[in-house]
């Protein structure tokens, strides 16, 4: 029996999350409502947490969370209701495992319509905007837009609350056009460094190279298919990238670390006509010399941004144990416990993927 209310995690402001009791939604004509299983704390999540104010820069002044909010886009949960013709618009039923894209798109607007709908102008993201409030909470509403996937039975829970960072790795490592016998480097392995990786491996790269400043992500990194990892801390990784391609640099670099400080190195180790993959939301600004990438080696610089078209591979991977990624996860903790799980993600050293649990003891 769905009750009449539910807790849930909701955003006011900066450092300002209360867990209030508030009404469970109803589902309309075309949405689903869904009950919560596990719910990812995002790096974006926690730079929202902590202050970060925009999205890009003084030409797109948008904020990046509009408050009141229930925060949340890594979710995944169980059907308990449908709306008028949402079970034929989404192609799930009742009692059936779900998970969503991040993403809303309105379908109308030029990139939608010319299939780019994750580039969508007018986009709602699960979490940052009210009118899609996201999974920190025991329910909540897949809207008629959401893009939605039934979860095989076989993918244990802690994989299917990875679906979705596996997706955006995926789409990531697929910017980056690696190619038989490439040295790749992966710089960062936090949830999506390490997913990129075991995406990364599946490219059958040459030598995978994976640069992270906590030794026991690296390790991690070891076991999902990394053939070299470095810690920049001890190393001049620049050099070594060098010393191990003969003076040339490495073929792709993918960037998911967040830090802008990491951007004019993985420039200096790549080679001319190289490859560069950015798919981090950046903790402040960033300064290089686009000389590098211009006159000087003439790259090929490649956005990535959510997961178009690729939560399917993803699952499919995931099904078939293509990937095996559950040891990301570090913590799982109730709803009521998201202090503590906003705090875990300050500390890369012992956590890596914080899940919230909103029905846990349910």
């Amino acid at each position: 029996m769905i009750p009449k209310t539910m807790r849930a995690l909701m955003c006011h402001g900066v450092g300002d999350y209360r867990l209030e009791e508030v009404p469970v939604p109803s589902p309309g004509p075309g949405e689903a409502l869904v009950r919560v299983h596990h719910c990812g704390i995002c790096a974006s999540d926690a730079k929202c947490f902590l202050g970060a104010a925009l999205f890009w820069g003084d030409a797109f002044r948008k904020a990046y969370v509009e408050p009141p909010v229930i925060p949340g886009h890594e979710f995944t949960g169980e059907v308990v209701a449908l709306g008028q013709g949402a079970a034929e618009r989404h192609g799930v039923s009742v009692g059936e495992r779900v998970v969503a894209e991040q993403i809303v798109p309105c379908m109308g607007c030029r990139y939608c319509r010319t299939g780019l709908y994750w580039l969508c102008i007018q986009a709602t993201v699960f979490g940052f905007k009210q009118s899609a409030a996201g999974g920190m909470a025991e329910y909540m509403i897949f809207p008629a837009n959401a893009r939605v996937y039934r979860v095989p039975e076989n993918i244990g829970v802690r994989e299917a609350a990875l679906i979705e960072p596996l997706a955006c790795a995926i789409h990531a490592v697929e910017r980056g056009n690696i190619h038989l016998g490439d040295v790749v480097v992966q710089v960062g392995c936090g949830t999506l460094g390490l997913c990129m990786i075991a995406a990364e491996r599946l490219k059958n790269p040459g030598t995978l190279v994976a640069l992270d400043l906590v030794d026991s992500r690296l390790a991690l990194a070891r076991e999902f298919g990394a053939d070299i990892t470095m810690n920049p801390l001890r190393i001049d990784v620049v050099r070594e990238i060098l010393s191990l391609t003969g003076g040339y640099g490495c073929d792709v670099v993918v960037e998911a670390t967040g830090n802008p400080e990491a951007i004019e190195p993985a420039l200096h180790m790549i080679r001319k006509a190289g490859t560069f993959v950015e798919f981090s939301v950046m903790k402040g600004d960033s300064v290089v010399d686009w000389t590098i990438i211009g006159d000087g080696k003439e790259l090929d610089i490649h956005g990535a941004h959510l997961a178009p078209y690729t939560f399917p591979v993803a699952i499919d991977y995931l099904q078939r144990g293509l990937v095996r990624i559950g040891a990301i996860v570090t913590d799982e903790l109730p709803l009521q416990e998201h202090a503590r799980g906003f705090e875990a993600v300050k500390h890369p050293g012992t956590s890596i993927k914080v899940l919230l649990c909103p029905n846990a003891g349910d």
